[in-house]
């Protein structure tokens, strides 16, 4: 009994032992297992820093790899700019050097063209000289002397002297002489004599406006003399704009600006105003684009008397109507193919209009423009005539047909142009 009462202590003994160090290792295994866990977060942490550390250097190594590139790329541009710079200052130098060299060259062709010219211009002068001071023949027709058989010298007698207008069924073939006869400072102007009178006085307007006018008895009152001192002044009632003016028949007619176009006939003799009329045309523009201060442009010749006009309606193209010199009526009206642009002047021979035309370069005139109001001559095939010299533009012409001659003004030249005709059949 004593036996089994110790082994039943023992027993129970065994087991609170047992109890009691079972107790504290279960706890630590519960500490130890929480310790893992954190330890287990940590390290998925760490894991995940470190991941994100590499994928940041992979990163790190592309935008290096990149970069490293873009350098090499800019270096090569670099290089190819130095290049290109170096090649282009050597294109500019090379271009300049060029460039001078034609500065040069245009410099020595300039003054050879200038000296040339004025050798050209001092020959003309000279023949001018001589053509002044030896005049060529007068262009009338002369009959034939009565020549008797007896061979009397006393006998003979020449009939008067009759000058002949020329034909209108004759058209111009070309420009066949010229005469320069005056130099003044004023560019433009217009001289002209009575284009259907045998008076010898001779007329000038100096400048593009103004309220006087100058008369000359002969010609050689006007080239003998310097400037316009041999000249009597004739004061007009009505200041005249323009270089379309004439002198018909005795009677000046001119054209008055201000406060509208008016045509003024002007009695020469009486020093009177004969007549006067308002221009019907509206809206007038300058008849010619190289000569804008013509707005109506006078004219003669054997069929009566002309006048060249623009509007705003038929901006494009000259009009021409045919007036009555005696009470300044329009009988009648034309719109003619001729266009305004690049035209210096105009003038009528037997009532065809003939256009001058130049560039704003100043080149050589020429008639490129033909209108006849019969219907005779066409523009197509009227032959196109050049002016055999250039000064500047024509700032008038006025046919004369007593004497087939155009009286013109070219950059303040006064000169005469001979004319010669061919029959408008050979068109």
């Amino acid at each position: 009994g004593t036996r089994l009462g110790i082994e039943h202590s023992h027993t129970i003994l065994s087991a609170s032992h047992s109890e009691s160090c079972t107790l504290p290792f279960t706890v630590a295994v519960q500490d130890h297992r929480k310790m893992m866990g954190t330890l287990t977060q940590y390290l998925a942490v760490l894991s995940a820093i470190v991941l994100t550390v590499q994928s940041q250097s992979t990163f790190t190594e592309y935008i290096e790899r990149r970069l490293s590139a873009f350098e090499d790329r800019i270096a090569v541009w670099y290089d190819q700019t130095q290049r290109y710079s170096t090649e282009y200052r050597e294109f500019k130098n090379q271009i300049l050097a060029l460039v001078d060299g034609l500065d040069k060259e245009r410099e020595e062709q300039r003054r050879s063209l200038e000296l040339a010219t004025s050798r050209i211009e001092r020959v003309e002068r000279e023949m001018d000289y001589l053509e002044t001071r030896n005049p060529a023949p007068a262009c009338v027709e002369v009959d034939d002397m009565l020549i008797g058989k007896s061979g009397d010298k006393a006998s003979k007698k020449k009939k008067p002297k009759q000058v002949k207008l020329a034909d209108c069924s004759e058209m111009i073939a070309s420009i066949k002489a010229m005469k320069i006869v005056k130099k003044l400072e004023t560019t433009s102007g217009l001289w002209t004599k009575d284009l259907m009178s045998d008076s010898e006085k001779i007329y000038l307007f100096d400048g593009v406006g103004n309220d006087t006018i100058y008369e000359f008895a002969r010609l050689r009152d006007l080239t003998d003399f310097s400037g316009l001192v041999k000249a009597k002044k004739i004061k007009l009632p009505y200041p005249w704009a323009g270089t379309g003016h004439l002198v018909y028949k005795g009677f000046l007619y001119y054209i008055r600006s201000e406060p509208d176009f008016q045509l003024i006939k002007f009695d020469l003799k009486n020093r009177t105003v004969a007549d006067s009329a308002m221009f019907p045309a509206e809206q007038q523009i300058p008849v010619y684009s190289l000569s804008p201060f013509n707005y109506i442009d006078l004219a003669a010749d054997e069929q009566g008397l002309w006048a060249m006009y623009a509007t705003r309606e038929n901006e494009m193209h000259i009009c021409l109507a045919r007036l009555d010199p005696k009470t300044l009526d329009i009988e009648q009206m034309w719109d003619t193919p001729c266009p305004i642009e690049n035209a210096e002047n105009a003038f009528v021979i037997c009532g065809t209009l003939y256009v001058v035309y130049n560039s704003k370069l100043r080149s050589r005139s020429r008639i490129q423009c033909v209108y006849d109001v019969n219907g005779i001559v066409t523009n197509e095939l009227a032959p196109l005539v050049y002016f055999p010299k250039r000064y500047g533009t024509h700032s008038s012409i006025k046919y004369s047909p007593r004497e087939n001659y155009l009286y013109a003004w070219d950059d303040g030249y006064q000169i005469i142009y001979r004319l010669a005709m061919k029959p408008k059949s050979e068109l």
